[in-house]
């Protein structure tokens, strides 16, 4: 896979391609826009190349998106939470929470396709299912029935977080270094158990 095609997935940013009238693509930019908290663990070193433009030729994991505040055509998008478990470039699988409203389940249907087309695209099953989140100040644990993270904050500098900028993703912003403590996944699609491995947690600013 291209690494700009790469890039586009991991940064879940949906990209017009056709070429449209000035005016018709200034308001599809306009369409969308969210702030996100992300965590995520996956079979990488530490740190995942992937995250820094470089995509490792093979990079498993499973993120969880968790949408602070946002809109979709006029549709509010605070309080969205899914997974999804990914094998680059070959599948995901994106469990939504089934927990949260009608309207909400309704919209981050909606919203995928077109903020998160990489994972959508991938997409080899799509369901709704029971998400538990947990964390501490250095610890952080998410699940899914086929997928359960746990992962620890990886010390820096007299033990405080190790915080990067400047990568180039509007998915990690304000982005601290973690390492895996349990990244297990089993389904249909593959299965994985990884401990060790790269871990963040960041910040997602995106709009489309």
């Amino acid at each position: 896979m291209e690494r700009r095609t790469f890039a586009s997935m991991f940064g879940s940013l949906a990209v017009l391609r056709a070429i449209r009238p000035e005016r018709v693509f200034a308001r599809a930019r306009r369409a969308w826009s969210f702030t996100a908290d992300i965590a995520e663990c996956c079979s990488c070193a530490i740190p995942c190349s992937c995250n820094f433009g470089r995509p490792e030729r093979v990079c498993r994991g499973t993120r969880l998106i968790q949408i602070r505040e946002g809109m979709h055509e006029g549709e509010d998008l605070g309080g969205i939470n899914f997974a999804v478990t990914f094998d680059r470039t070959h599948w995901t699988r994106i469990y939504i929470d089934h927990s949260m409203s009608p309207a909400r389940l309704a919209a981050v249907e909606r919203l995928l396709p077109v903020a998160f087309g990489g994972f959508d695209g991938q997409a080899a099953v799509k369901e709704r299912v029971p998400l538990t989140v947990r964390g501490t100040a250095d610890t952080f644990a998410f699940s899914v029935p086929e997928s359960t993270v746990e992962m620890r904050m990886l010390p820096g500098l007299d033990g405080g977080a190790i915080v990067i900028t400047g990568l180039p993703s509007t998915a990690y912003h304000e982005y601290v270094q973690y390492e895996s403590v349990v990244h297990d996944h089993a389904s249909a699609s593959g299965s994985w158990s990884h401990s060790g491995t790269n871990g963040f947690r960041s910040v997602m600013r995106a709009s489309g």
